[in-house]
């Protein structure tokens, strides 16, 4: 601990907390080195010790002025050339995703399906590709998480133990 560091009320210096150092605006000393304070970015109350402050610390304007961007700072935006459109980024040819390739194996199979017959329809035509042991548990668990997290608006159904339907909204999609 350095006993002759002077920490002064009022002012901001770079503190150390939760592993990361934050503009920190001593408020209060609490004694033996140990000072309370604010959190510039984010306004919570924060402990911390003398070990933890670094710099020699400035006041609350002198911070507020290095917040605000200069004028060279940022940067003019270029003059379009006339006869050019806007550069928009084209969307490349994706593979189909797991659940996506499923949508489309139930849709050609219009009857409930489990995931085993599912993955292996999809591995034979191509649709989906996975180096993974266990391909037929990962499309199991992504068509259970797809039904939890959006419930009535999800593509599937579970029918019965371990088979899968469509949904009125993926057959409205296809």
């Amino acid at each position: 601990m350095n006993a002759k560091r002077k920490i002064e009320i009022g002012m901001v210096y770079s503190v150390k907390v939760a592993g990361s150092f934050l503009p920190v605006r001593i408020d209060k000393s609490l004694g033996h080195g140990r000072y309370e304070g604010v959190a510039m970015p984010t306004g919570k109350t924060v402990k911390t010790c003398t070990d933890a402050v670094k710099g020699d610390g400035e006041t609350l304007e002198q911070w507020k002025a290095k917040q605000v961007p200069k004028q060279h700072d940022v940067p003019a935006p270029l003059p379009a050339a006339k006869d050019e459109k806007p550069k928009t980024k084209e969307k490349k040819d994706r593979k189909p995703s797991g659940l996506d390739a499923a949508v489309a194996v139930l849709a050609e199979a219009g009857k409930p399906m489990n995931c085993g017959d599912m993955v292996a329809r999809m591995l034979e035509t191509g649709l989906w590709k996975t180096n993974g042991k266990t391909p037929a548990a990962t499309i199991y668990a992504a068509i259970i998480t797809e039904i939890a997290k959006k419930g009535d608006k999800s593509r599937f159904r579970k029918v019965d133990r371990g088979q899968f339907e469509l949904t009125e909204i993926a057959k409205e999609i296809k």
